[in-house]
């Protein structure tokens, strides 16, 4: 009896075993590929459970149907039109579009693909950087070299024997001089820099001094009319003045001398440290010596 129920239950595992073997499920990211002994039985595109034979009759392999990225991991250099080495970082997306066709010419899986692609992009960088220029490579014909090696990658794997792919973008993301020569490119540039910053060094001292040797014109020929102007402003005054004293003094003449006495006193008297020996009696001092001395000559008698 109880190796009857021992039979039992091992049936009923062994047969969940089997049918947990039969059963699958395709998630909505993925494509499911049933095969046996190497050749592909179905292709489930769309998600959900699915049967098929235990193994060895049947095993089933998944493929991602997301869109792929395919980034360059090779440093080797290329050549330019002018055959200057350069080095590039790419990148490429793809995604697997016929499962069937990506499993005969490519691979069981995305690893095998992704090395066949990229060498493919790889040739397709190399036959279009030889024919342009490092310029043209940094410049806006970028986008047309992407392009056209777009294009040449889409006409190899959609070619003769398709690979069951689509490639939706390839893009450069650096383009640069080799390790060997960028210092050396670096190096000219800077010249060049230095260079070109020196000559501007020097035409810019050049019209600096050209400026300021006109503002130095300027300014003598300002300060020239400025003192001409002043001193026939200044010869008009004195005249003005000169002929305002004369009109004054021919009113009073003994006011006039008494005045000019008074001026001589100042401009002889303008110092404490000043020591004089005159004599009092001069007429020099007829102005201290009273208003009688000042006075004009009586006319004489008849």
């Amino acid at each position: 009896m109880n190796n009857r129920i021992g039979f039992y239950i091992s049936s009923i595992l062994v047969g969940l075993l089997v049918i947990n073997s039969m059963l699958f499920v395709v998630d909505q990211r993925q494509f499911g590929v049933v095969y046996s002994f190497g050749q592909v039985k179905n292709v489930i595109t769309e998600p959900g459970l699915s049967f098929k034979l235990p193994p060895p009759f049947q095993n089933v392999i998944y493929l991602d149907k997301r869109l792929l990225t395919l980034d360059n991991a090779d440093t080797e250099p290329m050549l330019t039109a002018e055959k200057q080495r350069v080095v590039i970082d790419w990148y490429a997306r793809w995604r697997v579009t016929d499962p069937l066709q990506y499993i005969r010419n490519v691979g069981m899986d995305e690893s095998a693909g992704s090395i066949q692609l990229s060498r493919v992009v790889r040739n397709a960088f190399q036959e279009e950087i030889n024919k342009r220029t490092v310029n043209e490579l940094l410049s806006s014909k970028r986008e047309a070299l992407m392009q056209d090696v777009k294009r040449e990658v889409l006409e190899v794997v959609k070619g003769a024997k398709p690979w069951g792919i689509d490639v939706v973008d390839v893009r450069i993301t650096r383009a640069d001089y080799v390790e060997a020569i960028t210092e050396s490119v670096y190096r000219r540039m800077e010249a060049e820099r230095k260079r070109v910053a020196n000559e501007l060094r020097s035409t810019g001292a050049a019209e600096g001094e050209k400026i300021r040797a006109d503002a130095d014109r300027q300014r003598e020929v300002a300060v020239a009319n400025a003192y001409k102007d002043a001193q026939q402003i200044k010869g008009e005054g004195d005249a003005e003045a000169a002929r305002i004293y004369a009109e004054a003094f021919g009113r009073d003449p003994q006011f006039a001398q008494f005045y000019r006495s008074l001026e001589a006193y100042k401009s002889t008297f303008n110092k404490k440290s000043d020591v004089m020996v005159v004599d009092p009696s001069t007429d020099f001092f007829k102005a201290f010596r009273g208003s009688g001395a000042l006075a004009a000559p009586a006319p004489a008698k008849k």
